[in-house]
């Protein structure tokens, strides 16, 4: 039984890219979809396409070979904009390299956008 999905489809997806694959399939949710759109619009991800099975459904990732590693941040830190860049410190290798996933009130968005709109969230997860 899954507990974790988000934690779920960023190992599948780590796992892939690792051993050279070309696309891998992860079991769906809206907060799945949201930080697929993330990694897609930093090119960690070229495409993502949610299938339907009747239940929850599933994402099939096309993935780009650019991820060298990727995870969940566990607990879910609660980051004032000011903030930010204390955690980039602490799961980024180094600066301006990698992103961080943060749900906030604008919706499921990067650390990078965080700072430009000056908000706040929690963390979810990290790739680079």
């Amino acid at each position: 039984m899954q507990s974790d999905l988000l934690n779920d489809m960023l190992v599948k997806i780590k796992n892939a890219e690792r051993s050279g694959k070309k696309e891998c399939i992860v079991r769906g949710s809206k907060l799945i979809g949201n930080v697929l759109k993330v990694m897609m619009d930093y090119n960690y991800v070229k495409q993502f396409e949610f299938m339907d099975d009747g239940k929850s459904g599933f994402f099939k990732v096309v993935l780009t070979g650019s991820i060298n590693s990727c995870g969940v941040i566990k607990p879910r830190f609660s980051v004032k904009a000011m903030e930010i860049e204390k955690y980039e410190s602490r799961f980024l290798p180094g600066q301006d390299f990698g992103i961080l996933i943060l749900t906030t009130t604008a919706g499921v968005i990067s650390n990078v956008k965080a700072k430009e709109l000056g908000i706040g969230g929690k963390l979810l997860a990290y790739v680079y």
